[in-house]
């Protein structure tokens, strides 16, 4: 498929833009606070309602500290070792998920024990949460034309703008649908069903792992990394990390043994 592209930039005002990226992690927030006020609503929430919007607050914080410590320290340190400014200059790009997972997981962690409920209450409620935030990221990838896939001759190749002459996977849409709408699914059906709190977390980083496994076989690898091994890449190792810690966090989630309410 060959086309003219989709304009990153939704308006101008003299200097300032307003990009799609941008408004799709807005979007992505507004929904998931929609979501926590349902869960509220449902009693799956354990605080007030008045807590949603600080904890939001906490969660942007995390997520973007942590997206780019993880960027520059694990995904493109000889770079940044040498361009030690550049490490602030977030406006050039370069977050990494995992490394949003682990910052949003640290602020739960310490939200939680600041409002004195047990971190896997809030995590469950982040998990559900969170699936429309990555459908809408991913979305914004897209526009972007950005993380895009590995070159394909198959119907459903695309020809990006910074992607050479080659149609090339929409790896964006595979893990927007994946992730986001197909996890997301599963997470909400099983929220209401586990008796205890933190079997969802561990489905998250199972689903998630796994998911985004598979379609790094079909994403281009970052190119200052490249393959491992000829054949893997640094985010499918660091699935196999979420993997592994879904089994720990089910163990942890068995042993805290916090009563879900929405099941007797």
């Amino acid at each position: 498929m060959n086309q003219e592209w989709i304009d990153p930039v939704i308006f101008s005002v003299g200097p300032l833009q307003v990009r799609w990226y941008g408004a799709m992690y807005v979007l992505g927030f507004i929904v998931g606070g929609f979501i926590l006020k349902y869960l509220y609503d449902k009693k799956f929430w354990p605080l007030g309602k008045e807590a949603i919007d600080k904890y939001i607050t906490w969660l942007i914080v995390g997520m973007f500290l942590g997206a780019r410590i993880f960027y520059v320290f694990i995904y493109n340190w000889d770079y940044y070792s040498v361009n030690l400014a550049d490490a602030l200059a977030v406006w050039k790009g370069g977050l990494s998920f995992h490394g949003a997972v682990f910052g949003m997981c640290v602020s739960t962690y310490l939200f939680a024990r600041k409002n004195k409920v047990h971190f896997f209450q809030l995590a469950d409620s982040l998990a559900v949460a969170g699936g429309p935030g990555l459908f809408f990221g991913r979305m914004g990838n897209f526009i972007n034309g950005e993380l895009y896939g590995r070159v394909t001759d198959s119907w459903a190749g695309i020809i990006f703008p910074g992607g050479g002459p080659f149609p090339r996977h929409p790896s964006q849409l595979y893990e927007g649908v994946l992730e986001g709408i197909v996890l997301f699914l599963i997470l909400f059906w099983l929220h209401r069903r586990q008796k205890i709190y933190g079997i969802v977390s561990a489905v998250f980083l199972l689903g998630y792992g796994v998911f985004r496994f598979i379609v790094e076989f079909f994403r281009e690898p970052d190119s200052q990394l490249g393959y491992y091994f000829g054949y893997f890449t640094m985010g499918q190792f660091l699935c196999l990390a979420m993997i592994v810690l879904s089994y720990a966090i089910y163990r942890l989630a068995k042993k805290a043994n916090v009563p879900n309410p929405l099941v007797s």
